[in-house]
C-alpha cells in the first residue's frame, strides 16, 4: 500500500486550503491530505506546478480502493502578498467549499538568498516580507470568518525562525515573525475552538532550497549538518502537518515543531 494512503478517509468531508502548493512542502501536503479524503483547495503563483499537484492528487485518488467521486480538488492562481486578491479568492472558493474552510496550511514562501545586510535592498525586504509574513496575515484574516470550531491552521516557518544565520537577516526576520504571529493567533482563536500550530523545517530537499539549487558541496554540507546525516523530504514535513490537523493533536495550540533531523549547532 502507498504510504500516502495509510490515513485513508481521516479527513473525508473536510475542506483544506493549502497555499504554496505548486511544489515542495505545499505540494506534498496537498497530496497527503487528498489521499486521506480531504477536499483540497490549492493556490500558488506557479500555474504549471499547480496543475502537476492536481494531477498527482487525482493519481492517488484513482489508486484509492474507496474512491470518493465527490471529492473536490480545486486549483487557483494566487499571489498571497496581494490583500484584495486573497479576499476575492477566498470568497470564490466558498462557493465550492460549502461555505466553510476547516483547515488552512500556509506554505507559501520565498527561500533566502545570502546577502550582507548592507547589500540588501528595500525591494528584497518587501519581497520576502510581503510573501512570507504578510501573505500569512492576508490568508488568515480572510479565512477566519469561514472556519468552524474544530478548525486549525498550520503555518510553515523554518529553523531560521529559531536559529539565526548570518547574511540571512531579512529571511530570519520573516520566519521569526511567523512564529510570533502564530502564537498570537493561537491565543486569539483558541477560545473560538480554532487551533494554530507551526512547523519549522530544517534542510528539506525541495526545488527552491538554495543549497539544492547550488548542488554539490552545498548539499553535502546540509546533510552533514544533521544528526541523521541526510536532508528531509517534503513528504516527511507533510506527515507532521497532517498530524497537527488530526484529532490526536487536539490539545496542541501555539506549538512549534522542529523538523530538522537533529540539527547540529
Amino acid at each position: 500500500m502507498n504510504d500516502l494512503n495509510m490515513d485513508q478517509g481521516v479527513f473525508k468531508g473536510k475542506y483544506v486550503l493549502v497555499t504554496g502548493a505548486a511544489s515542495g512542502i505545499g505540494q506534498a501536503t496537498a497530496i497527503k491530505l487528498a489521499s486521506a479524503g480531504a477536499h483540497i483547495l490549492i493556490c500558488d503563483v506557479n500555474r504549471g506546478g499547480l496543475y502537476e499537484t492536481v494531477k498527482r492528487c487525482y493519481r492517488n485518488k484513482e489508486e484509492d480502493d474507496d474512491d470518493d467521486d465527490d471529492q473536490e480538488i480545486v486549483e487557483t492562481y494566487l499571489d498571497v502578498s496581494f490583500t484584495e486578491d486573497v479576499v476575492e479568492t477566498v470568497k470564490s472558493l466558498m462557493s465550492k467549499a460549502q461555505r466553510r474552510i476547516d483547515f488552512v496550511v500556509n506554505c507559501a514562501g520565498i527561500n533566502p538568498t545570502s546577502y550582507d545586510l548592507v547589500d540588501t535592498t528595500e525591494e528584497y525586504w518587501d519581497k520576502l516580507m510581503n510573501t512570507n509574513l504578510k501573505g500569512i496575515y492576508n490568508v488568515t484574516k480572510a479565512c477566519i470568518p469561514h472556519m468552524p470550531p474544530g478548525g486549525a491552521f498550520v503555518n510553515v516557518s523554518s529553523i531560521a525562525g529559531l536559529h539565526p544565520s548570518a547574511r540571512q537577516a531579512i529571511y530570519c526576520a520573516t520566519k521569526y515573525g511567523v512564529i510570533g504571529f502564530s502564537k498570537a493567533m493561537a491565543l486569539e482563536l483558541g477560545p473560538k475552538g480554532i487551533r494554530t500550530n507551526v512547523v519549522a523545517p530544517g534542510y528539506i530537499n525541495t526545488p527552491t532550497n538554495a543549497g539544492v539549487v547550488k548542488g554539490g558541496d552545498f548539499i553535502k554540507r546540509m546533510e552533514n549538518g544533521t544528526a541523521l546525516g541526510r536532508m528531509g523530504t517534503p513528504e516527511e514535513v507533510a506527515d507532521v502537518i497532517a498530524f497537527l490537523l488530526r484529532e490526536e493533536s487536539k490539545y496542541m495550540n501555539g506549538s512549534v515543531l522542529e523538523i530538522d533531523g537533529g540539527l547540529k549547532t
